[in-house]
């Protein structure tokens, strides 16, 4: 019964997966006519002593900070004042919901036209109280932190609905329990809510690293990675040595170099989050 679905598992996801593992030890010059060589860790060598690698992977470090802490904060915030079920909580959880659905290609044309300078709406709002914003998508020391407004935007809302579910699965004994003794708001987020959310939180960590690495069309869309390298990040450096550099073999050895970086982080993350579950029960 499982058959046909292993086959095409094994057809789609992990003979991909093979095949780039073979060409990241392979080079073959584009548009030249030479022969595939076999150059072992050469492009792997390579990837790491390309300068456009190494911003790349600095800029996606910062882009996944900034983007994780205040998306799981919001998300967090956001399913704290929804989850009671009223007429009102929904409305408010269909707002704060609703930029999940809309694409990321969609969004991205959407924040170019509020990121315009002097004529685009951020801008304009800016104006009506006296202040004058920066270029948001050509100065390089400002460009990062409107990608990464722009991606909070888009997940706190689809991240909420996970911590909703997570919520309801507190003791709520144990709460009231901790409301008699005289805890505060604060005391009860910090010693019984959040620990019992650690499995909550332990997977969309996960899951909001493996977004952040392989979601790279607002990129596209608002900046292609400039200016001077300051929006590149790690899957935008592969799609350009692929089909930009015709590099097939470092576009390769990037991609695992990247999966492998993800897999450590996400594996790590999910330690952690296990042994404070575990530590709090």
């Amino acid at each position: 019964l499982l058959a046909p679905s292993l086959v095409f598992l094994a057809l789609f996801t992990y003979l991909p997966v093979v095949r780039v593992l073979i060409e990241s030890f392979y080079d073959k010059p584009h548009g030249t006519g030479g022969a595939t060589t076999f150059v072992a860790l050469g492009n792997y060598a390579k990837v790491l002593a390309d300068p456009a690698f190494r911003q790349a992977a600095l800029n996606n470090l910062i882009y996944a900070v900034g983007v994780l802490v205040p998306t799981l904060v919001l998300a967090l915030a956001f399913a704290l004042a929804v989850q009671r079920s009223t007429r009102f909580s929904a409305v408010l959880r269909t707002v704060f919901f609703f930029p999940s659905l809309v694409p990321l290609v969609a969004a991205a044309s959407l924040f170019f036209f509020i990121f315009l300078p002097r004529i685009g709406l951020l801008d304009y709002y800016l104006a009506k109280i006296g202040l004058s914003g920066p270029n948001w998508l050509g100065d390089s020391d400002v460009v990062l932190w409107s990608v990464i407004g722009l991606t909070v935007w888009k997940n706190a809302g689809y991240y909420m609905l996970f911590y909703i579910a997570g919520l309801q699965n507190v003791p709520r004994d144990t709460i009231e329990a901790a409301m008699i003794d005289g805890a505060n708001a604060w005391q009860r987020l910090r010693f019984i809510i959040l620990p019992a959310l650690a499995p909550t939180t332990a997977f969309v960590v996960v899951i909001a690293l493996i977004q952040l690495l392989t979601n790279v069309d607002h990129v596209i869309v608002l900046t292609r990675g400039g200016p001077s390298n300051a929006t590149n990040l790690l899957l935008y450096y592969i799609f350009q040595s692929a089909h930009e550099n015709f590099e097939y073999g470092k576009a390769a050895a990037a991609t695992l170099m990247s999966v492998a970086v993800l897999l450590a982080i996400s594996f790590a993350s999910l330690r952690i989050m296990e042994r404070g579950a575990r530590g709090a029960s």
